[in-house]
């Protein structure tokens, strides 16, 4: 029996990346009569516009579509409405994917009666270098980026909290809803959550792979973890509740103010200093560590060191401010 799918790309200046990814799907074994690519554009600047529609003059079934709010949710819910397919795929431009990932997703998601599937994420980089290299290492490592099972892999099939870009029956959006579009970030882990919580199953499938090409340098690192360490907190305060992410992804918050929040009381007690420099030296110690076995050829304990620190204090430095700017949102009433 042959099933129709529909994959959803919420883009903006992908021109880098979006005529890689596209191919990739193009690669794919699953037939293109019974495929629809949405790519859902948030009014680009750059070529991706100009690149996507010489794509959809040879292939008709790429199409572009307009998201003038520009917010990964509010693409993502366009596509979901525009969508046509059975099976609803969520992906990112800045990534590629096996020539099996469309196919093998489909017949596991009606093997397991899933609500959604998804298979492993590895992490690449385009341009590789010293320091690219050890960016990519530390966010693949679990000390890196915590214990998701979609990023440290499994030896079996599992049922999961979350996965990315998966694959999505089309009648579970409207069992569950559509993304969140107060969220600019962790719409899809909520959304996901939200299945979870409401008694569907997400499941990992682990022979099917994606590849996701990282950020390549320390400023766009920083850049993109704080806006995750700050959106968590915003996701708490809009969903109203903590069940919409895990434990994961507050541990930064936890470990910067175990670092940074004594230092405001040491006019007051001296001693609370010690609690500081045991955190942040504990810490440094497994950094140190971890860098010295995640060592090889193509980076340097110096990258490698520099990375985890940059994604874990801009993360939790990140969700510092989403909790200042959450009370502020709270007393203004918004």
């Amino acid at each position: 029996m042959s099933h129709s799918i529909s994959i959803i790309i919420p883009i903006y200046n992908e021109e880098k990346y979006i005529k890689a990814c596209i191919q990739s799907i193009l690669d794919s074994d699953f037939p293109k009569e019974n495929m629809e690519i949405l790519l859902v554009d948030g009014m680009s600047s750059d070529r991706t516009r100009e690149i996507i529609q010489n794509l959809s003059a040879e292939y008709n079934f790429i199409l572009l579509l307009d998201n003038q709010k520009k917010t990964a949710p509010i693409a993502m819910n366009i596509g979901v409405k525009e969508a046509k397919g059975e099976y609803i795929f969520i992906l990112s431009a800045h990534a590629r994917y096996d020539v099996n990932y469309f196919g093998t997703l489909v017949e596991y998601i009606n093997t397991l009666n899933a609500d959604c599937v998804g298979g492993v994420l590895e992490t690449d980089v385009k341009n590789k270098n010293i320091k690219s290299n050890a960016i990519k290492e530390v966010l693949m490592h679990p000390f890196g980026v915590g214990n998701a099972s979609f990023r440290i892999g499994s030896n079996e099939i599992r049922l999961v909290d979350t996965v990315a870009f998966g694959c999505y029956r089309k009648n579970t959006f409207e069992t569950y809803g559509l993304f969140d579009e107060k969220l600019t970030r962790n719409q899809d882990i909520e959304f996901n959550k939200r299945i979870v919580n409401g008694g569907g199953k997400i499941y990992l499938v682990p022979n099917v792979r994606s590849t996701y090409f990282a950020r390549e340098n320390f400023l766009d690192l920083a850049k993109n973890n704080f806006a995750n360490g700050y959106w968590n907190i915003l996701t708490a305060y809009y969903t109203n509740t903590f069940s919409s992410l895990s434990l994961r992804h507050f541990i930064p918050l936890l470990f910067v103010s175990s670092v940074l929040l004594p230092l405001f009381f040491i006019p007051v007690f001296p001693q609370i200093i010690y609690v500081s420099t045991i955190s942040l030296l504990s810490y440094l110690t497994l950094v140190i560590i971890t860098s010295i076995r995640l060592k090889n050829d193509s980076n340097s304990i110096k990258y490698l060191v520099m990375s985890f620190l940059i994604l874990h204090f801009s993360y939790g430095i990140g969700s510092l401010q989403g909790i200042f700017s959450t009370i502020k949102k709270y007393i203004k009433g918004e």
